[in-house]
């Protein structure tokens, strides 16, 4: 849907800035031909007469209304930031269904509008990232995750545990697979299918951020991704590509289910949340679902 968006605008504003070209280029020097002809001969037109001559056509006029505002909103959401809605619990507690977040489009680099093409550098993922990307298994939809395994690393998720092996340069000592610390920080502050979840504070080099585990319900690692020479639960990210998970680990559809998120598919990392809204309401109410029943203020801020 996003990318559908992008296309509508970036033809509106062609039409409209090329309308507007058109009328600066060939329509305007015409009116202004006709009223000098007018005036020729020492002739007085009255300033009815003129506005009459010199008015643009209706639809020049609402181009040139159009245009700076689809230009100026194209560029921001092209290069600079795109807002996203979060529509699922998959990024629990550190994304709530309801939270609207800003997206820095030039963190991963700055792509044309249309085809996607990166065509400058400006930098690289990190572990830790909360990312949007495009979907690998259907590319009209935008995922957000959080970017655990960098190209090179082999990553595994084993008893509800996540452990990294970063990528070993050559002509360095390699280092072994490190356990990413888990701290509990409490239980029952969110529940899945009236199961009540475990939050931890989970601790990735030079980040740390919660997550949410629920020990009542199977791994399911029978459908996990699998690569050739390598275990069920453990994963060799390739070059140019990224292994992402989502905070509720028992409530995500992520790199363990189907692979990787290439270079080209990331389109930028999600840093603020602008607003919030509660939709859960009592099943008697008559308000329809889509209109928030609260806001939640405190949830504004920055995302880590």
């Amino acid at each position: 849907m996003a990318q559908y968006f992008s296309l509508i605008l970036v033809a509106i504003t062609l039409i409209t800035g090329l309308l507007w070209l058109l009328d600066l280029a060939l329509l305007k020097p015409k009116r202004q031909q006709k009223l000098a002809l007018a005036q020729s001969g020492g002739t007085t037109l009255g300033e009815e007469a003129t506005q009459k001559i010199m008015s643009e056509p209706a639809i020049i006029d609402t181009a040139k209304q159009i245009f700076p505002i689809i230009a100026f909103v194209l560029v921001m959401r092209s290069f600079f930031y795109e807002p996203f809605q979060i529509p699922s619990g998959s990024m629990k507690p550190t994304l709530l269904v309801g939270d609207f977040i800003l997206v820095e489009k030039f963190a991963y680099g700055v792509k044309d509008p249309v085809f996607r093409s990166k065509f400058i550098e400006t930098g690289e993922p990190k572990r830790g990232d909360v990312a949007v990307f495009k979907y690998p298994e259907n590319p009209t939809l935008d995922y957000i995750k959080r970017v655990v395994g960098l190209p090179g690393d082999t990553v595994r998720y084993r008893n509800k545990q996540l452990w990294i092996k970063p990528a070993c340069e050559q002509g360095n000592e390699c280092q072994g697979f490190t356990q990413v610390a888990l701290d509990k920080v409490n239980v029952g502050e969110f529940d899945q299918f009236g199961m009540p979840q475990t939050r931890y504070t989970e601790q990735l080099p030079g980040q740390s951020h919660d997550v949410l585990v629920t020990h009542q319900l199977p791994s399911n690692s029978h459908q996990y991704y699998w690569q050739r020479a390598t275990a069920i639960d453990e994963f060799v990210v390739p070059e140019g590509e990224y292994f992402v998970l989502g905070d509720n680990r028992d409530n995500s559809r992520d790199s363990r289910y189907w692979g990787f998120v290439k270079d080209e598919h990331l389109v930028g990392k999600a840093v603020f949340i602008w607003i919030s809204f509660e939709f859960e309401r009592d099943s008697q109410s008559w308000l329809p679902g889509w209109i928030p029943s609260d806001v939640r203020f405190n949830r504004i801020g920055g995302i880590s």
